[in-house]
């Protein structure tokens, strides 16, 4: 039993980890187990206060990311000891686990996950109805058609883990005090925390918000309005079954996708956990504008079985037994929401040495892997892997309460949907983060929603299939994205792209901050380059284009999804390098377009006086000018390979801006493109992601971009050294460019690649290519297998297609041709 020490037991910490629930224990663990030696862990009653107490309790190896994955094998792989290396009992049972597919779709999307697995060490596979028979012989069969089948799964008792955890940190030597609650917060001005309570003072170096559905209260306290919301989850035990007391070995956890519920045995009696749907489900919206009543600790909610009735009569019908048991207990209480169930964990943008781990819907996998993921990251400076879509930074000032809610209603009913590639889901659209152009476009086409913002995904003709047709095949959107490549190669297309993040950098040393930031040199006035932010490591943190406008004036340009993950990183950089600069987050208030084909210079000369010819704005050249009378900074970039500028403009311009260039390009034949097209136009030409093709899983000379590594620049860069020992040591991989025999399925990314009948890499991203009327992917694979001509091998939807390494870029770049024609060599296309 927990005997409650209400002290605090000294004045300074390294870290305060605030919350013991099964995240913050694990973390305290983590931290101490790693050599931390001031670690103090604040509870405001008792460990396992909140969700961790009541929680099902279950563990699996799967996950439809690529890298919760390995938060989730981790998890397990911890339990497993955790009893021999503590002393305390966890109950941990590893029956394994089964999904169920009961329709054809079903079937498609465990296919298309299993080869998301194979290229993962953990155990999965795809199993026929005979062998769901024979692990769960109580099913009812008639629908069943396949089933997901990982054999490391099971659950835990989440109450003995917590325990066991907390034992672990202690013995490392972290001070957990309870019940000790946290009143308020003070920021220092250098960077330390004063953390209150009602026992005095606490000096911190960094807190970490693990405080679960109180995680808001505590973000408050320092203005932030977490995006988290509570949810009741309701699961319900029965009594003893004879035909489940009469079995050898424990039932495999069911979870029956269609039914939308899970399973398990619990005793000699089954336990089941529905999700309904965003109708029927129970958010606790009071918590949020009033905050967790006081008090509220190991509490639960009324339970309600009418809620959760089509679901129990889907058990039944699945489970038979079911008909006959009786309920013995109903549990109701809170599980935390973020608008797409996934946790926020990290530092947060806009506040110094402030950690999260909070939002977490399945606490109980999560908390080994993300207490050990944050504990390292904590103490190396940079994390051990790319985890970009549990970024808190991920949401904005534009996460209203209202979208939380309709994203946690929409979230927590969709559990157990289809999840397609490209998905699209709608609750809580549009924000108030919308383009200048969003009205005008929105009824043309296809929208995406990326970071808060609509954005063209393809443009609707008459005679088109319209809407949303999510598929694992090529669908409606196939043949559209064809001609609108076809409309940027051959004659001019607009794109919205004011998504992007935008920053501008001045002062004194922002010359000096760039030099270090970046791997690239910094480009002279009036000139744009690509350029990397590399961790300590040498990982690729972030890709950005910097232009420098005037002297000392840069803007830096970033992918939607990055932008307040760069902004942090560079924040950072600034505070503890001490440099002399200001920095502006402009994303909300500049508008982009991109304008881009053969015809784009014909299309733009008629708005302006200024010279556009290729000797007077050449490639990578950035300046002001006036187009129609409005102000824009154009610069001669294009993410499609081909002639085109991006211009940058204040966004209650976008609408006439967008008109004028329209008009003028009548006679050319201009049209919209939206982000399909872009994506096939890009990966043509061999143009790199960042989030696909790098991150902080790869380096750049893996990645292919020893083109923009200045290794030898005179200053120190961040990632400089760690490249240097890179370089020395070889690579063990490469970045290689794939076409593919495929039928009517496309590679988007991470599928598995095979050479004699192994797994031996990934692809990060592909597309179909409308070139050469054929499947083109990047993807890792072993150095020795990464010389054009090689056969390899992609599997898509269960079957292994025929790829070739070839030479890259399949079509040359618009500025490359035009250089081999100036020298009277015949380029390609």
């Amino acid at each position: 039993k927990q005997t409650p020490s209400p002290s605090l037991g000294k004045d300074r910490a390294d870290t305060v980890i605030i919350g013991g629930g099964c995240i913050g224990v694990s973390l305290a663990y983590h931290l101490a187990k790693a050599g931390l030696k001031d670690v103090v862990l604040l509870e405001k009653s008792e460990l396992t206060a909140g969700s961790t107490w009541h929680a099902a309790g279950l563990t699996t190896y799967f996950h439809p990311g690529i890298n919760l994955k390995k938060i989730h094998s981790y998890s397990i792989k911890l339990y497993e000891k955790l009893e021999e290396e503590t002393g305390q009992a966890v109950g941990f049972h590893q029956p394994g686990s089964i999904r169920i597919a009961s329709t054809p779709t079903r079937v498609d999307e465990f296919k298309y996950q299993m080869t998301r697995a194979g290229w993962h060490p953990t155990e999965q596979y795809l199993i026929t109805p005979e062998k769901v028979q024979e692990l769960f012989p109580l099913l009812n069969m008639d629908k069943v058609l396949a089933g997901l089948y990982n054999p490391g799964d099971g659950h835990i008792d989440p109450y003995s883990l917590t325990m066991a955890l907390a034992a672990g940190a202690r013995k490392y030597g972290a001070q957990l005090n309870y019940p000790v609650q946290v009143t308020n917060l003070n920021s220092r001005s250098d960077g330390t925390w004063e953390v209150e309570t009602p026992l005095g003072i606490i000096q911190a170096k960094r807190i970490v918000n693990t405080a679960g559905f109180w995680a808001r209260d505590i973000g408050k306290m320092i203005g932030l309005q977490h995006p988290l919301i509570p949810v009741h989850h309701q699961y319900v035990v029965t009594s003893t079954i004879p035909e489940v007391k009469a079995l050898k070995t424990e039932l495999p956890v069911i979870r029956d996708l269609e039914g939308s519920y899970y399973l398990r045995q619990e005793r000699d009696g089954l336990l089941f956990g529905p999700y309904e749907s965003e109708e029927k489900m129970k958010l606790q919206d009071s918590w949020v504008t009033n905050g967790v009543p006081p008090g509220f600790g190991k509490e639960l909610f009324e339970s309600d079985l009418d809620r959760i009735m089509e679901h129990i009569e889907a058990a039944m019908e699945m489970v038979p037994v079911l008909k006959k048991a009786d309920i013995v207990n109903t549990i109701a209480g809170p599980i935390t929401y973020s608008p797409d169930i996934l946790p926020m964990v990290g530092p947060h943008q806009g506040v110094r040495n402030y950690w999260v781990a909070i939002g977490f819907g399945y606490g109980i996998i999560h908390a080994g892997g993300i207490g050990k993921y944050l504990s390292d990251w904590i103490l190396e400076g940079e994390p051990l892997f790319d985890l970009i879509e549990l970024d808190p930074n991920r949401y904005g000032k534009w996460t209203t309460t209202e979208y939380t809610a309709a994203k946690a209603r929409e979230s927590y009913g969709f559990n157990n949907i289809v999840g397609y590639p490209k998905e699209e889901r709608f609750a809580g659209r549009p924000t108030e983060r919308t383009s200048g152009l969003y009205d005008l476009l929105k009824s043309k086409c296809s929208m995406g929603f990326h970071a808060g913002w609509e954005q063209p995904h393809w443009f609707y003709k008459p005679g088109d299939e319209t809407g949303y047709k999510p598929s694992f095949r090529r669908t409606n959107w196939f043949d559209p994205v064809g001609r609108e490549y076809k409309q940027v190669m051959e004659k001019v297309g607009v794109i919205d792209l004011s998504p992007f993040g935008k920053f501008k950098v001045k002062g004194t040393d922002s010359v000096k901050l760039l030099d270090h930031l970046f791997a690239n040199v910094v480009p002279k006035v009036g000139s744009t380059n690509i350029s990397h932010m590399l961790t300590p490591r040498g990982k690729v943190y972030a890709e950005l284009t910097v232009s420098q406008l005037y002297p000392r004036e840069f803007m830096l340009v970033t992918g939607s999804g990055s932008e307040l993950h760069d902004l942090r990183w560079i924040e950072d950089k600034v505070m503890r390098g001490g440099y002399k600069v200001e920095i502006e987050n402009m994303t909300d208030e500049m508008g982009v377009l991109g304008v881009a084909g053969p015809y784009a210079r014909q299309v733009l000369q008629k708005l302006t006086n200024e010279d556009l010819s290729d000797g007077s704005f050449k490639f990578l050249q950035s300046r002001h000018l006036k187009l129609s009378d409005i102000t824009v900074t154009a610069i001669r970039i294009s993410y499609t390979g081909e002639l085109g500028w991006e211009l940058y403009h204040r966004k209650e311009d976008s609408v006439a801006l967008y008109s004028a260039i329209m008009e003028a390009g009548q006679k050319e034949g201009i049209d919209n493109f939206g982000t399909y097209a872009l994506n096939a136009l890009r990966l043509e030409k061999g143009f790199r992601a960042w989030g696909a093709e790098m991150n902080c899983d790869t380096n750049p000379l893996e990645a292919g971009l020893e083109y923009f590594v200045k290794i030898n620049k005179p200053a120190d860069f961040t990632g400089k050294q760690a490249l240097k020992q890179i370089k020395e040591n070889g690579l063990k991989r490469r970045l290689v460019y794939l076409i593919l025999e495929t039928d009517n399925v496309d590679p988007e990314g991470n599928e598995s690649v095979w050479h004699n009948g192994k797994v031996i890499g990934n692809t990060t991203s592909g597309s179909f290519s409308y070139s050469i009327q054929q499947s083109l992917a990047f993807a890792y694979v072993p150095t020795e297998l990464s010389k054009v001509g090689q056969k390899l091998e992609v599997e898509l939807l269960g079957k292994n297609y025929p790829a070739t390494v070839i030479q890259e870029p399949l079509v040359l770049t618009e500025p490359t041709r035009m250089r081999l024609q100036r020298k009277g060599e015949s380029p390609q296309i």
